[in-house]
Order: structure tokens, then sequence, then C-alpha cells
């Protein structure tokens, strides 16, 4: 089986723990069993999702339990449940753990499936062949990180294929062009980062995309790196484990180079505009005021919030491999779609590209085409200059 061929590439994986080592690891027994993991998860009573009664089980009868799919897979490793906890435990790691338990098994949805695959085969997981990454540049003066790039512009895996956001891209690499910023890309050296695949458990995968990313890197001596995607800058700057390069996702980057009047955004949009916390970056990474600043230095914007915002945020449930399995019931973009709809937003601004397909496709399903519009804040930011 494939997935259990990507666990031999590299001698590095540990995850095949016995509950001793579950226990000792996850610190299960500091567990109060208050019930806040679950009572703060955001899809637990869609998905009947109890992960205090996961470690409950492990620590106190020593099962390991495989549990069903929808329950399993519901996670959307959000953190919420880690940033409640008031042992300071982080469930969500528990829960991936788990997952490679299934992964091993073999006890996984077939698109998840499908995508480990075509990670492995062709350093995505939309199932497009490794020529096609450049695509997004095809119109562009782009150059390669190899000629002179001070900044390396990690593109990602969605924002190469998937047609919608490719336009993000674009938009990012004029707004550098514009503050004469010295960056390159890999073009199709760039591989996926590998936070999606951890997220899902399959851990030998994800040290061999470690390795082979650090090898390019440290063969064009890469020093910084900015990703449109929150899932690529944390992956990178918290599990890579490495000091050779600065990653920054391009909300920080694009608010320095406001401040350092290197962006001077001129036209005016005078548009409603709601900002969407994704969870990879507030949550994870405290990053809240950057995304704000490039919004707010558009003339003509009013900047609205949601209730829940900021470490609030509710999630769109696109991250933890949640892009390639569906779990039945409501989803909770479409309840942030209507909530921004609600109090009168005319463009809901995200910063990351999972937030951006979960939004767009709730427009739809809601019923509001027309009247909401998605955009990411390097969209925004471009149309200004």
């Amino acid at each position: 089986m494939l997935l259990k061929s990507c666990s031999s590439l590299s001698t590095k994986v540990t995850w095949k723990m016995n509950p001793q080592e579950l226990v000792e690891k996850h610190k299960l027994l500091e567990c109060i069993q208050c019930g806040m993991c679950t009572g703060s998860c955001p899809v637990a009573k869609k998905a009947n999702l109890n992960i205090r009664r996961y470690m409950r089980e492990v620590s106190a009868s020593g099962r390991l339990t495989i549990h069903p799919p929808n329950e399993l897979w519901s996670c959307t490793t959000c953190s919420t449940c880690g940033i409640r906890c008031p042992k300071d435990l982080n469930p969500y790691e528990f829960l991936i753990d788990i997952r490679s338990m299934a992964v091993e098994e073999g006890q996984i949805a077939p698109t998840l499936r499908d995508a480990l695959e075509s990670i492995f085969k062709n350093g995505n997981p939309w199932g497009r062949i490794r020529g096609k990454r450049t695509e997004w540049s095809q119109d562009l003066k782009v150059k390669h990180v190899s000629q002179g790039a001070e900044v390396l512009y990690y593109v990602g895996c969605t924002l190469a294929y998937d047609p919608r956001i490719q336009n993000v891209a674009k938009s990012l690499a004029a707004c550098f062009e514009k503050a004469q910023l010295n960056f390159g890309v890999l073009g199709e050296e760039e591989n996926c980062c590998g936070s999606e695949v951890y997220g899902m458990g399959e851990k030998g995968l994800f040290d061999f995309l470690v390795e082979e990313n650090m090898k390019v890197f440290n063969k064009y001596g890469v020093k910084q790196v900015v990703t449109n995607c929150p899932h690529g800058f944390n992956v990178f700057k918290n599990r890579y484990n490495q000091t050779s390069f600065e990653a920054q996702h391009h909300s920080q980057l694009l608010a320095k180079l406001i401040d350092e009047n290197r962006l001077n955004p001129s036209k005016e949009l005078n548009k409603k505009v709601i900002y969407h916390d994704p969870c990879y970056l507030g949550k994870q990474n405290n990053i809240y005021d950057e995304p704000r600043k490039v919004i707010e230095t558009i003339k003509g914007i009013t900047l609205l919030e949601f209730d829940r915002s900021r470490s609030r945020s509710l999630c769109c449930e696109g991250g933890g491999g949640r892009m390639w399995v569906d779990i039945p019931g409501p989803r909770l973009a479409e309840i942030r779609v209507k909530e921004a709809v609600e109090v009168g937003a005319e463009i809901l601004a995200v910063a990351c590209p999972f937030c951006m397909l979960t939004m767009e496709d709730a427009v739809k399903t809601t019923g509001n085409e027309g009247k909401i519009q998605i955009m990411d804040i390097a969209e925004l930011l471009a149309l200004a200059l």
C-alpha cells in the first residue's frame, strides 16, 4: 500500500506508539476532564467528536481506538482546543497521532488517500502534474530564486494550481513588483510544504517532504521565505525545526512594505470589508494586526469585525485534510458568510487559500451570490495600487 511505503521513506518516523507512550507524549494524566476541549471544538456537535473521551480512553483504560471516520477526520486542527485548555495541552496533536494509526491500517477515505498519493508522486495534493506548477505566472515576469533573489516567494500548491486562487498569487507578485522587492520563485522545483500531510497523520511522508524541501532551500541559499498560505507559513516556522531561513506570511511582509513607504495605495475602493482570521495565522501564530493594517491602508474602506474574531474566530473547516474529505452537516463557512452579509459587508477578506475556497463555496450554497465577494488581502491591495 502506498501510504505504508510513504511511511518507510524516513527513518525518523516515531509516531507508532503504545498507549503509555501516548500518555507521556501528550501529558494525558494532566488532563482534568473539564471538557473545555470538546465544548470549544467548532465541529464537535456536527461530527460527534469528543476529544476528551478519546484522551480518557487511552489514559484511564489503556485502549487505542480508531474511531468512526466522520469523528476522526472531522478535526480541522484549528487548535481551539489547545487555546482553551486550562492545562495547556494540545488535544488536536493527540488526535493527529491517532490518525497516524488509521493511515497505517488503511482506514482512510479514498479522497484523502488520493491526495496523499498525489503529493508523493507529483508534489501536490490536487492531482496535477509538476509541469503545470508555473501556470499562474505564464503572463508575468517572475524570476527563479537562483537569479539573485533575496526573498523566496513560496507559492504553494493551492495557489499554483487552483484557477481562482492563482489570481491571489498574481496579485501578490504585482504588489512585490510595485514595492521593488527582490523576490524569486522555485518554479517546477517547488514541492508541497507538508502541512496537511502532517495534519492527516502521514508522518513518514511529512519527514520526506521536509528533507526534500530543505535540500532545495539549501541548494539556493534561501534565507527568507514568504508564503500566502498560513498553513505553509506555520509548518515552515514551527514544524521544520530549522534556523537557516525565516518564514513570513504575506500579510506580515505587505504590512512591512507599507511601513517602509514602499507600498502606497492611491486608489479608493469605497467598500465595507470584513476580515476573517485564519486559524493557522491567528490562533496558532498570533498574527492579527498585520492583515488589518493592509486593509485599513486602502482609502475608502470601512473595516468591519465579526463578533467572533481574532482568537475567537470561527474555523472555515479547511485545515487538517478537510479539503479532501466531506463531513455531513452544516458548514462553518456558511455560518461565516451569513454573518458577514448580516452586518452589511460587501467584501469578506481572507488571508488563506483554504478560507477562500470554503467561503466562496459557502456564498453559493447560502444563496448569497451577488451580495458579497470573497477576496484575499493581496487582491484588495493590488486593486488599490
